[in-house]
């Protein structure tokens, strides 16, 4: 949809519903600019870190999608709640992009107007306003939130666009973390830079524990 593949590769375990979802494509490629539309179900369901391992390439090469639909989700969230578009709603999801994910409430502003300031119980118990609830834990397996997800990530590589993602990368050392975990931090342009968010208490400790469920695994 972004024009920025030559082939597009479907992957998917179900031969039969694979080989529609290709057809379907296929079909409408007419309305798309990539030539070249394939699939298989033969691949290897890989994590960052094994990436990363296997590869020999340097740390800065290999990046996973992280808690970028985790944190666009996120931002959707709290512009239904506060009734404006989204695109005006700033805040970031880190950690492991599953239950552990950490939402950094701290710095989640609208326009520049931090809500901790209008909202001084925001996230804690005692909430009235309940925004300790607001990212609802998303249930199965998403394919339309992280396909465009992924592209925006390759767009912003391919494009040279210097934007801040929350990708997957190796931090080791920051937030007192010392395993070799890759984690969903806000790089600049894939991984030309990484920018420190700054996170209280609470958050950097659900960040750690995070950091322990993901080498756990």
């Amino acid at each position: 949809m972004k024009d920025l593949a030559d082939e597009l590769a479907l992957v998917y375990g179900i031969e039969d519903k694979l080989k529609g979802e290709m057809m379907d494509l296929q079909h409408g490629s007419l309305f798309l600019k990539t030539p070249k539309i394939v699939s298989g179900k033969d691949y290897m369901d890989i994590l960052t870190y094994v990436a990363w391992k296997l590869s020999g390439f340097p740390k800065y090469c290999v990046i996973g999608s992280g808690c970028s639909p985790d944190s666009t989700h996120f931002c959707y969230l709290m512009g239904e709640r506060l009734g404006v578009h989204y695109s005006s709603c700033h805040g970031w999801v880190l950690g492991d992009h599953g239950d552990s994910s950490v939402p950094v409430r701290s710095s989640v502003n609208v326009a520049g107007v931090s809500l901790k300031n209008l909202y001084p119980t925001l996230g804690v118990d005692v909430d009235s306003e309940n925004w300790k609830d607001m990212v609802i834990k998303l249930k199965g397996c998403t394919s339309w939130a992280i396909g465009l997800s992924v592209a925006d990530l390759a767009e912003s590589i391919m494009k040279n666009h210097r934007r801040v993602h929350p990708i997957s990368t190796m931090i080791n050392g920051l937030y007192s973390i010392n395993e070799d975990v890759f984690l969903c931090v806000l790089g600049w342009n894939g991984i030309s830079d990484v920018v420190k968010v700054n996170l209280n208490l609470e958050e950097e400790s659900h960040l750690k524990k995070s950091t322990d469920t993901l080498w756990g695994i």
